[in-house]
């Protein structure tokens, strides 16, 4: 059985809700995140969240995760098949929710909330609500006319985006012009594995 190491507002929400989408059975240890200068301060393997145990596999990094349950437990579920095409899109829109869309939400978030008053430098929060609106800009327009971001099929990419897109809501970052991404967050958070998730 998966134990997933998680910690309520953080990236193991993600792995939370795929792991509530598929039916697995999994263990869900609850740790306190504690910020601080290094990333791996949490009381998980390795340092950091989400992490998971599956028998001799641990790991950590949600992405990766999320591919490993995928392959190991998916049975074709939440993923076009690897070959196919809509592959190529699925694959883009996962690193992309990680690789270009979080990057700007942790600036906003260490230099709002994590780092004592003093060392919190309101410029690189200006940069970095700048670097997500461009980046939500291309996903806004990804979604024209699509309830999802492979079309009508709802994936795991959706949870990689979705798990961004709700904690950047919630730093008053997700800006009211994008009409889509609101309306696409509605429909993610109305599923009741995302809800059971954030709760």
């Amino acid at each position: 059985m998966i134990k997933l190491y998680h910690a309520p507002l953080t990236r193991s929400i993600r792995i939370y809700w795929l792991l509530e989408e598929l039916g697995l059975p999994y263990e869900l240890s609850i740790v306190k995140f504690t910020p601080g200068k290094t990333p791996f301060a949490q009381a998980t393997p390795y340092g950091k969240v989400p992490a998971i145990e599956d028998g001799d596999v641990v790991m950590i990094e949600s992405g990766a995760i999320l591919e490993y349950i995928l392959e190991k437990y998916g049975q074709g579920r939440l993923a076009p098949a690897p070959g196919t095409a809509a592959r190529p899109a699925f694959l883009q829109w996962v690193y992309f929710s990680e690789a270009t869309v979080l990057p700007p939400v942790g600036d906003i978030v260490r230099h709002t909330l994590f780092k004592p008053e003093p060392e919190r430098i309101p410029a690189v929060v200006e940069d970095a609500r700048g670097r997500l609106g461009a980046t939500f800009a291309v996903v806004e327009k990804a979604l024209d006319g699509k309830p999802h971001l492979l079309g009508a099929d709802f994936s795991a990419a959706d949870i990689m985006m979705g798990v961004t897109l709700h904690i950047a809501r919630r730093l008053n970052s997700l800006e009211d012009r994008f009409k889509n991404l609101h309306a696409y967050l509605g429909r993610l958070e109305s599923r009741p594995a995302f809800r059971k998730a954030l709760s």
